[in-house]
C-alpha cells in the first residue's frame, strides 16, 4: 500500500485516523498504531510480515540480554547486528554476491533466489540496528515493551521509506505524547503538500522522463540525454521528498515528530553540502554508526578518506544490488576526497560558480542512479559530456507532454528558488501571511482534487525508494 494510492487516502487513513483520535490513551492507541502498521505492511507483502516480526523480535530480545547481562552484552550485540544483516545481505545481495562469484566460478554451480526484495527492509533494518548500537553504548535502557519496540520499528509512515527515525528521537513519544489540533493541522497540510510532490509532480515527470530512459543509448542525442538527466533529477527529489513529507506530517497527526529528511539539497554549493541536506537521516545513520566508529576524521587524513571511501561504497550498495548503485556511491565519494583535499576553499571563493559545479556533478550522478546498467548509465553520460558528438535528433519533444513541461518549471521553482525568495524580508512578510490563511487551506484542497483526478486516471505512482 502506498500513500498516494486510492486504498490508502479514502480507507485506510480515515479509519486509523478515527480510530487513532478517537482512541488517545497512549497504551491503547499504540496497539491501534501497530495493528494498523503491520496490516499497512501485509497488504503489499503478506508474507513477509514474517520477516518484519522476527526482526523486531530479535532485536527486542537481544536488546533485553544486553540489559541484564552487562559483561557479556558486546556478545549480543554482535548477534543482533548478525541477525539483522544476515536477512538484509540474504534477502538484498545474494542474488548480486553470486553475479559477482560468477566472473570466476562455472556457470551453473552457484545457487540463485527467486525471492522477492522484502518493501521497506533497508529502513526497518537499520531503524532496529540503530536501537541495538544506541543500548550497547547506554544512551537509554531497553525497552521492556515489546509492543511498544515494534511500534518504533513498524510505524506505517516511515516504514516503509524512512525517515530512518533513531529510537532515541521517539523514546519518550512512545509513552507520552501530546495530541493537539494544531499538530493534527499542521500534520495535515504537511502531508497534503508531500501528496502534490508525489502526484502532480514526480509522477507527471515521470512519464516523460522513462519515456527518454527508455530509448536505447546509441538512439540518444546530448539533449536527450541532458533532459532525461534533468527529468529524473527533479522526479527523485520531488518523489522522496513528497514522501517523507508525508511521512512526517502523518506522524505528527499522532503526536510524533519526526526528523526532517531534506533541506532543500539542490542549493548546495558543494557535493559535501549536497549530503547534508539530502537525505539527511541516512547521512546521519551512516555517520554515527560506520565513518565514526571507523575513525571518522581523528587518525590522519589518509585514513579519513579511506573512511569515506567506505562509507560511500555502502551508501551506494545499501540503495541496490547493483553496481550502477556503487559506483554512484563512489562517484559521490570521490568529490568528497577532493572537495576535503582542497577544493572546498576553490568553491568558497565563488558560490554562483560552486553552484553550478554541484549541480552538475549530482545530475550526471543520478545517471548512474537510474541507468538500467553501468554501461547503459556511462553511454548516456558520455553523450552529456561530449555533446558536439551527439547531435543527432532523438525528437525529444515529442516525448514531453504540456503537463511534463510545467511540472518542469514547477519543479525548478519550487527546489530552491522559491524558499530562497522567502528568505528575503518581503517573501517572509508574504510566506507568514500564506501559512494557514483561507487562500492556503483552498490551495491544499485544488492539490488533493486534482492529485485525485491523476490517481484515478492511473497514472504512474509507485515510490522510487520502495524498491530500495
Amino acid at each position: 500500500m502506498v500513500f498516494s494510492s486510492m486504498i490508502f487516502l479514502w480507507v485506510f487513513l480515515p479509519v486509523v485516523l478515527i480510530l487513532g483520535l478517537l482512541i488517545r490513551k497512549q497504551p491503547y492507541q499504540n496497539i491501534i498504531l501497530l495493528l494498523a502498521s503491520l496490516f499497512f505492511y501485509a497488504w503489499g507483502e503478506p508474507i513477509y510480515i514474517i520477516l518484519l516480526v522476527i526482526t523486531i523480535f530479535f532485536n527486542w530480545f537481544f536488546g533485553l540480554c544486553m540489559e541484564k547481562h552487562e559483561n557479556g552484552k558486546k556478545v549480543f550485540l554482535i548477534l543482533a547486528i548478525v541477525c539483522d544483516l544476515g536477512l538484509l545481505g540474504f534477502f538484498k545481495y545474494f542474488n548480486f554476491a553470486m553475479e559477482l562469484l560468477g566472473g570466476i566460478v562455472p556457470s551453473g554451480i552457484l545457487p540463485h533466489s527467486e525471492l522477492v526484495l522484502p518493501i521497506g527492509i533497508s529502513f526497518y533494518t537499520f531503524q532496529a540496528m540503530s536501537y541495538v548500537i544506541d543500548l550497547y553504548r547506554g544512551e537509554y535502557p531497553a525497552q521492556k515493551n515489546f509492543l511498544n519496540l515494534a511500534l518504533y520499528i513498524s510505524f506505517f509512515p516511515q516504514l516503509i521509506a524512512g525517515p530512518i527515525v533513531r529510537y532515541i528521537d521517539i523514546e519518550k513519544q512512545l509513552v507520552n505524547r501530546v495530541i493537539t489540533s494544531d499538530k493534527i493541522a499542521s500534520g495535515i497540510r504537511r502531508f497534503l503538500y508531500g501528496v502534490g510532490k508525489k502526484v502532480v509532480i514526480a509522477n507527471t515527470l515521470a512519464v516523460s522522463g522513462d519515456q527518454l530512459f527508455d530509448l536505447l543509448p546509441h538512439q540518444m542525442s546530448a539533449g536527450a540525454a541532458w533532459v532525461a538527466a534533468i527529468f529524473y533529477t527533479l522526479q527523485i527529489y520531488y518523489d522522496f521528498s513528497g514522501y517523507s513529507d508525508m511521512a512526517i506530517g502523518l506522524g505528527r497527526i499522532f503526536g510524533f515528530e519526526f526528523p526532517e529528511n531534506f533541506k532543500y539539497p539542490y542549493l548546495s554549493t558543494s557535493i559535501s553540502e549536497f549530503w547534508r541536506r539530502w537525505h539527511i537521516t541516512l547521512g546521519t545513520w551512516f555517520r554515527e554508526y560506520l565513518y565514526i566508529p571507523l575513525g571518522g576524521n581523528r587518525k590522519g587524513n589518509a585514513r579519513t578518506y579511506l573512511n569515506l571511501f567506505i562509507v560511500f561504497a555502502v551508501t551506494g550498495l545499501w540503495h541496490g544490488a547493483n553496481m550502477t548503485f556503487v559506483v554512484w556511491g563512489l562517484y559521490h565519494g570521490f568529490f568528497m576526497i577532493i572537495e576535503r583535499l582542497g577544493f572546498s576553499k576553490v568553491l568558497k571563493k565563488c558560490k554562483p560558480l560552486a553552484h553550478v559545479y554541484a549541480v552538475l556533478v549530482f545530475v550526471i550522478g543520478w545517471v548512474l542512479f537510474r541507468a538500467k546498467d553501468l554501461h547503459t548509465g556511462l553511454t548516456i553520460i558520455k553523450r552529456m559530456v561530449l555533446p558536439w558528438k551527439y547531435t543527432v535528433s532523438s525528437h525529444v519533444m515529442t516525448m514531453l507532454s504540456v503537463q511534463s513541461i510545467l511540472a518542469l518549471i514547477l519543479g525548478i521553482i519550487g527546489c530552491g528558488i522559491l524558499q530562497r525568495l522567502c528568505e528575503t524580508k518581503a517573501g517572509a512578510a508574504v510566506a507568514a501571511k500564506w501559512k494557514n490563511s483561507v487562500a492556503e487551506m483552498v490551495f491544499l484542497f485544488v492539490i488533493l482534487f486534482y492529485s485525485m483526478i491523476l490517481l484515478a486516471s492511473g497514472a504512474y505512482n509507485p515510490f522510487i525508494y520502495f524498491q530500495f
